[in-house]
């Protein structure tokens, strides 16, 4: 049950959450500042959420090198996962914005990737005999 959990879900929830509670767009507030060599890395609300969709499209890629009959239900909910980022997207006001855009990205990598690798290791499972008569 688990296992057709889409990780990219996470994102989305949390992505909702800060927007509804904190209202507005805060996705380019200063989180914190790392000082560097060349001046100041200002990492941003935005930066997290996308490093942490990254990290959730990770883990997601690597369930998809799983047998083909568990990846069917992780697939089948990916998809409806990105239907649901490119609803909200179109619709939301709260979604119009850059970062949801590449959570959605994401999300649609989720799923083409996920259908692309288990076609491949599908297909390497296939034998391919040949009888001994010929036939």
């Amino acid at each position: 049950m688990f296992y057709a959990f889409p990780l990219t879900l996470i994102p989305f929830i949390l992505f909702n959450i800060i927007g509804y509670t904190v209202g507005g767009s805060p996705w380019g507030n200063e989180i914190f500042a790392i000082p560097m060599v060349g001046g100041l890395w200002i990492v941003s609300l935005g930066d997290l959420m996308l490093m942490l969709a990254l990290v959730m499209l990770f883990f997601e890629t690597l369930k998809s090198t799983r047998p083909a009959q568990r990846a069917i239900g992780n697939h089948l909910a990916s998809t409806a996962v990105f239907i649901i980022y490119l609803i909200e997207f179109i619709l939301l006001g709260v979604a119009a914005n850059s970062t949801f855009f590449f959570l959605m990205v994401m999300s649609l990598f989720d799923v083409v990737a996920g259908f692309t690798i288990s076609i491949r290791t599908a297909s390497r499972d296939i034998e391919f005999t040949r009888s001994v008569n010929g036939a």
